[in-house]
């Protein structure tokens, strides 16, 4: 867990210009009694069950437990209104922005999920909405910009760097910048200056904290053996992770992407290629030159398009707590393309990397294992509609 500076081991802390210290350390402040307040609980309770559909279900995969020869639950973040587990961070920060005073939201996004996400609880409250988006992502999540600007939402284009999600979280920043006062910006993963990774992680801990209650009704005991999560940013893992992260007798197996493959010079396989530096504010594993110069990802899934991972998952990898798998654009396809034939379920590109992992993935036959399905791949079947002629 994350100290009172916000250090998970030597990751973390608050690495922020001057101009942001106030809005920063305000934050830092109050985060966590504001959002235990029994006001605010009310609130947030309230809107994940009657809004956004929660708890998701956990289901039973009976014929992909059958392929694999194990037991696989996969938790249904995928039927949460906006169709992720994006809609959970972007109702607490949109609370906590209420009681902070602010006027307007920005955001940055890379799959569009998080955008669309806070573009809807904009819509919800009735506040102005900014996201900042790379012009390459716009490109290959066209439905997902078209839901943002129907949600009322301006999308502005990042063109500097590889046009990707690194260079939209750059876009924010400068914005929150220039517009300090009457602005909050609400971050999409466990990733920037302290406090949000720990805020983020406690608002999408309502997946891990289902999962507990869920497994016992399903198997008569609250651990899996094996949880298993994409890692981009790392806010759908480190909300799946969350209640069991003291638990050792429960795997937590991290799941990257590997592009063309870890060493081929595209890829996004953090732990592997990454070494400790600062990035978006906070101390953790990054992917970097010699002298310091950030090296442009690669992932066929813009939410895994990210030259970093959140602290907390570059702590629970170094220390050993997690384990990391990266899976290459080929294999995640091909994943996708299985679970939407056996299960019916079409997963989001960044999610099939999760379920890919399945096949390199070390388990027995009576362990259980739950995969969280991230999100749902409707925003993605432009690009798996290049593959039906590959997977007839």
């Amino acid at each position: 867990m994350v100290n009172d500076k916000g250090y998970y081991g030597e990751f973390g802390g608050a690495f922020i210009p001057e101009m942001l210290y106030p809005n920063v350390e305000e934050l830092r402040r109050c985060y966590v009694e504001v959002s235990e307040s029994d006001d605010f609980q009310k609130d947030f309770r309230r809107l994940l069950k009657d809004y956004v559909g929660r708890p998701s279900p956990l289901y039973l995969a009976e014929r992909l437990s059958e392929h694999y020869q194990t037991n696989i639950y996969l938790k249904r973040e995928d039927l949460n209104h906006t169709g992720a587990h994006k809609i959970n961070n972007t109702i607490g920060q949109i609370l906590m922005a209420q009681r902070l005073g602010k006027k307007r939201i920005i955001a940055e996004t890379g799959a569009g999920q998080h955008g669309v996400a806070t573009a809807t609880v904009c819509a919800l409250m009735g506040v102005e909405c900014i996201v900042y988006m790379g012009e390459v992502d716009i490109e290959r999540q066209a439905p997902n910009v078209g839901r943002m600007k129907m949600l009322g939402a301006e999308v502005r284009p990042a063109t500097s760097g590889s046009k990707t999600l690194k260079d939209a979280t750059n876009e924010a920043i400068r914005d929150w910048i220039n517009n300090p006062e009457d602005t909050h910006y609400i971050i999409g993963s466990v990733v920037g200056p302290h406090p949000y990774p720990d805020m983020v992680a406690r608002f999408q801990s309502v997946i891990s904290e289902e999962m507990l209650w869920q497994l016992e009704e399903q198997t008569g005991k609250e651990d899996p053996d094996i949880i298993v999560a994409c890692v981009g940013g790392g806010s759908n893992a480190a909300g799946s992770y969350y209640h069991y992260l003291n638990k050792e007798n429960v795997r937590l197996i991290a799941v990257e992407a590997a592009g063309m493959g870890i060493h081929s010079g595209e890829s996004a396989a953090t732990s592997v290629l990454g070494t400790k530096g600062v990035i978006h504010g906070s101390r953790t594993l990054l992917m970097q030159t010699e002298d310091g110069q950030i090296i442009e990802p690669y992932s066929i899934s813009a939410g895994l398009d990210y030259p970093g991972i959140g602290p907390m998952h570059a702590h629970l990898i170094d220390t050993g707590r997690a384990e990391a798998i990266s899976i290459t654009d080929e294999d995640a396809v091909k994943a996708a393309f299985f679970l939407a034939r056996t299960e019916g379920i079409i997963p989001a590109l960044e999610t099939a990397h999760a379920f890919a992992a399945l096949d390199v993935l070390e388990y027995r036959k009576d362990d259980i294992i739950v995969i969280n399905l991230s999100g749902r791949g409707d925003k993605d079947l432009a690009i798996f509609s290049k593959y039906f002629d590959q997977h007839e």
